[in-house]
């Protein structure tokens, strides 16, 4: 093999390391931003972000809008 025969190679690893990073990454976001705001349901965002990362990309930036909505406190009721 030929030094460019090499160079390919090493920079076809490198682009799949780096799509796989970059999925990684798209899939873990809905999820960390649920548990760090205190999402009552960030385990269910974050197993969303996942399915519909996988299944298609359509539903993921629903998933991550979820992530960011705030769901107010129920009020306790005077009487």
């Amino acid at each position: 093999m030929s030094l460019i025969d090499v160079f390919s190679w090493i920079v076809l690893a490198v682009l799949v390391a780096t799509i796989v990073a970059v999925f990684v990454a798209l899939g873990m976001i809905p999820g960390h931003v649920a548990h760090r705001r205190g999402h009552p349901w960030a385990e269910a965002v974050s197993v969303g972000g996942w399915a519909t990362l996988i299944c298609g990309f359509v539903f993921w930036p629903l998933v991550l809008t979820w992530a960011y909505v705030d769901f107010p406190e129920k009020r306790e009721r005077r009487e």
